[in-house]
Order: structure tokens, then sequence, then C-alpha cells
């Protein structure tokens, strides 16, 4: 039996604080704990999918979207973070930090600097690197990109996944979070290549 914190390699642990927001607390094991996540990301997706013009560059869309998604299991879902994890800005940095990235998101897509899915991966990136939220932030980050992607920008979505599970250990998380790191040091090649800019 696989205990409810423990956490797959490259995720970032809840504090107690957190994990308090837990609704269900029924809840004993990762598997049980990934369940629920994944039906609440599932209706908070087809939530997305219905929604018209939306302005999904605003803190407002970016908050509901990760209340959607993972508010049926945290009581905390779409509220910013209030510790600090070891990865992130800090929580107090955080409101700041998403406006400016919704600021150049904005402008990027208005003067087309870059191509769709550079546009998307450099998007991607700095939002996971914010982390705002104390849970979900990699999997929310993936949602809204797509948004981006297929609502703004009338382009496909990214296949993050390859045929694999990110959430499991395998080659492909092992890659996307190799990409993500050297995206932190300002090397995005490995993203690029990740999301398939190249193509």
């Amino acid at each position: 039996m696989t205990d409810v914190m423990d956490y797959p390699d490259g995720a970032i642990p809840l504090d107690p604080d957190e994990m308090e927001g837990l609704k269900f607390k029924h809840i004993s094991t990762r598997g049980e704990l990934d369940q629920l996540e994944q039906a609440g990301i599932t209706n908070g997706m087809k939530w997305s999918d219905k929604q018209k013009n939306l302005d999904i560059l605003s803190e407002a869309f970016v908050c509901e979207l990760h209340k959607r998604l993972f508010g049926d299991v945290w009581k905390w879902a779409g509220s910013f973070r209030k510790t600090e994890k070891n990865i992130g800005v800090d929580p107090f940095q955080i409101a700041t930090q998403l406006r400016q990235l919704l600021d150049d998101a904005k402008y990027w897509v208005e003067y087309s600097t870059y191509p769709p899915k550079e546009l998307a991966a450099r998007f991607h990136h700095k939002l996971v690197y914010i982390y705002p939220f104390p849970n979900g932030n990699v999997r929310h980050a993936r949602i809204i990109t797509d948004a981006v992607l297929t609502k703004l920008l009338s382009e496909p979505a990214i296949n993050w996944a390859g045929g694999y599970r990110l959430e499991s250990m395998n080659d492909r998380r092992n890659e996307y979070i190799a990409a993500l790191r050297a995206a932190d040091g300002h090397d995005f090649s490995e993203l690029l290549n990740f999301v398939g800019a190249g193509e």
C-alpha cells in the first residue's frame, strides 16, 4: 500500500497545513488521491472546453481553472500558495510575476513574437517556474497552455504525454522534467524539442 504522502520523483510535497485542505479524509493511498484528482481534472477540462470568449490570459481565469480542476479534492484550489517550496517564486511574488507573465503572453500573441509552439513552451515553463498553487501546478500549466494554443492561436494542443502517463515515472516524464530544468537555466532547446516546436 502506497501512502498518500509518497510523491513520485520531481513532485513537490505539500506541507501539513496544505494536506489539511484534503476534502476526503478517508483517502489513504497515493493511487486513491490520483484517481480523485483525475476525475476533477476531467471535469475541469470539460468546463474549460465549453467556455466561450474566455480571457484565458487573466489571473481570474488562471485561478478559476485551477479551482475547477482541483476544487473537488482540495479546499485551497484556485488560491495562491502561502508557503515556500523548493521550486517557484516566493509566495509574496506570485501575483506580480503571474501578472507579468500574462501581460507578456498577451503581447506575444498579439505581435506573433514566437511561433505558436515556442510561445506555448515559454508560457508553460514560466507558469511552472512561478508555481502559483500548493499543488497541481504542472498539470494545470499543461492544460492552460493547451487552451492558449487551441483557443487563442487556433493551433492543435501539445502531445505532452507521448503515449505515456506523465504522472508516473517513465522516460517521457524524465525527459519533461529535464527540459523544464534546462529552461530554468535559459536553455529552451530541450523543451522546444519536447513540445514539437521543431516539427
